[in-house]
């Protein structure tokens, strides 16, 4: 895990684009280091060392001439190494270094043989290739000077007021000079046609506990997010089955307002049942308000979603970080890969149900992905999701929409997903939390953040202000006080359009109200969302 920035082209300064690295020092906390190619380019590493802690520093050369960087995991690379990269001499122990060889083996086409999460950047001579993960796990954005210099990095603070534009890479591809972007992962699931399997518990079942062991790989403390929802309790239950065998005791964190939040006292249920060490975070909506400028700035978002949650998130990164813990697993992507958001329940066909589930998993890295990286990487922490393992995707999300639409449950979200875990014989979890109604993050800390931060919003932009939302902000306008006022931070540090246009706001679908929050939506058990209302459309 790690930050990386590359300028590709004669003529920068390595100072500056070392400078310039540095912005995002907080996602490498634990050793710097850069490299100029003989041609000019300059390739910058701010690292988080994970698996190999002594020899990993980067940027890694390879064989001959070929050097680079690398931000994620590479979860297969001990089976890389011994099969088809058996024949190559490796400088270090890192997981990263089995980019470069790949490369220099197989050429542009290698992508598709890593099993990990990453974003990374080669440099051969005049030859270079970037690509990033399937999912968009790990952040990559990529722009062009006004010299025709081209540059990739793992924050847009890094090129933002460098490049005359600049955009999101694309997950799931990689870039050369010669090919321009190439789609390199091509699953079928994409295709809602596609959706013919039948449903098999067991085989949930197996692929998610791979999909968590693999993500146990690491040579520093890992923990658990466990908000007490279905999603983080099954990662956490995994999680502490497997490393019981290894006689190693899970620690485990939750955040809300106060002990009363519906997270923690959910999540308090989960641990005294799996036995975790567990650690409970509380915070004030006044200390979420003093970091909102913070947050904005680190996660380079104005979605409003993904600000609400992002501030007790950041909070709790820190939290987790100041205990040792370096990787943390996350239950990120259960929603979209069985449409588990409440909204889901008024799919007005199966077909636009799984088309839904397709584009949310496709869309995540715009931003449940994007806030749940860039708040733990504020912290130099790591934060891994089982959930998007491409295995369990291809297990779970081709299973016949009919098997898994709520409503055919009597609109029980994730209905498959809690049955491939209901083993009484064996329980994962308690039945209370394995069975507990879809609760949004930013609602789970406690109602009041929610609805005070609404309410803090609009005593901060005036009728006027908002009124002059469309001249001021022509593209994608604001039309909330909440929304205008996440997007004039943003604006502060991200003024450019490119900027701007990196930002897809979340926005339920099949619902009267547009408001993100899952309160929102009718089906909510505690549905009375009042003040939210007067912010839809946002």
């Amino acid at each position: 895990m790690s930050g990386l920035l590359a300028v590709i082209g004669k003529g920068k300064d390595p100072q500056l684009v070392k400078d310039l690295s540095e912005r995002m020092s907080h996602r490498g906390p634990d050793e710097r280091d850069m490299h100029i190619m003989e041609n000019g380019s300059v390739l910058c590493h701010e690292s988080l060392s994970i698996i190999d802690l002594n020899s990993g520093k980067q940027p890694i050369q390879g064989t001959d001439k070929a050097w680079m960087i690398h931000d994620g995991e590479i979860y297969n690379y001990q089976e890389l190494k011994n099969t088809v990269l058996k024949n190559h001499h490796f400088r270090t122990d890192s997981d990263s270094e089995v980019i470069v060889h790949l490369y220099e083996e197989f050429g542009y086409d290698f992508c598709n043989k890593l099993d990990g999460d990453f974003a990374f950047v080669v440099i051969d001579g005049d030859k270079y290739i970037a690509g990033r993960d399937p999912i968009g796990v790990k952040p990559l954005y990529y722009g062009l000077d006004e010299r025709g210099r081209i540059y990739f990095s793992s924050e847009m603070k890094c090129l933002a007021d460098q490049c005359k534009s600049f955009s999101t890479f694309p997950p799931g591809h990689y870039y050369t000079a010669k090919t321009g972007f190439v789609k390199y992962y091509q699953p079928e699931y994409e295709d809602h046609k596609k959706a013919d399997q039948s449903l098999e518990l067991e085989a949930i079942r197996k692929s998610l506990i791979e999909g968590t062991r693999k993500r146990l790989l690491a040579n520093v403390p890992v923990g658990v997010i466990l908000s007490g929802g279905l999603d983080s309790s099954l990662t956490s239950s995994i999680a502490c089955r497997l490393l019981k065998d290894k006689g190693e005791k899970l620690h485990s964190f939750s955040i809300g307002l106060d002990a009363d939040a519906p997270d923690n006292k959910a999540a308090r249920t989960a641990a005294e049942f799996l036995g975790t060490e567990h650690h409970e975070i509380h915070f004030t909506v006044e200390e979420g308000f003093e970091i909102l400028e913070k947050v904005i700035y680190h996660i380079e978002t104005y979605d409003i979603i993904s600000v609400r949650s992002g501030v007790p998130m950041y909070l709790l990164s820190k939290a987790i970080a100041d205990q040792g813990i370096k990787v943390i697993l996350s239950g990120e992507g259960a929603d979209e890969v069985f449409g588990g958001h409440l909204y889901f329940r008024n799919a007005p066909s199966a077909e636009e149900f799984q088309d839904e589930t397709i584009e949310r998993v496709q869309k995540l890295f715009t931003a449940d992905l994007l806030r749940a990286d860039k708040t733990t990487m504020a912290h130099g922490l790591e934060a891994r999701f089982p959930f998007l393992d491409k295995e369990f995707l291809d297990t779970t999300i081709r299973i016949k929409t009919e098997e898994k639409q709520p409503k055919s449950y009597n609109g029980v979200e994730k209905y498959i997903l809690r049955k491939a875990f209901d083993t009484p014989e064996d329980p994962y979890l308690p039945s209370e939390i394995l069975w507990r109604q879809k609760e949004q993050f930013s609602d789970g800390v406690g109602y009041n953040w929610v609805d005070e931060l609404i309410e803090y919003c609009a005593s901060k932009i005036t009728d006027e202000q908002l009124a002059g939302a469309a001249t001021e902000f022509p593209y994608n306008s604001p039309t909330t006080k909440e929304a205008y006022l996440y997007r004039s931070i943003f604006h502060q540090y991200y003024p450019q359009v490119s900027a701007a246009q990196t930002v897809r706001k979340w926005i339920p679908k099949w619902q009267e109200n547009l408001d993100p929050s899952g309160r929102a939506n009718a089906a909510h058990l505690n549905g009375n969302f009042e003040k939210a209302k007067s912010g839809i459309a946002v």
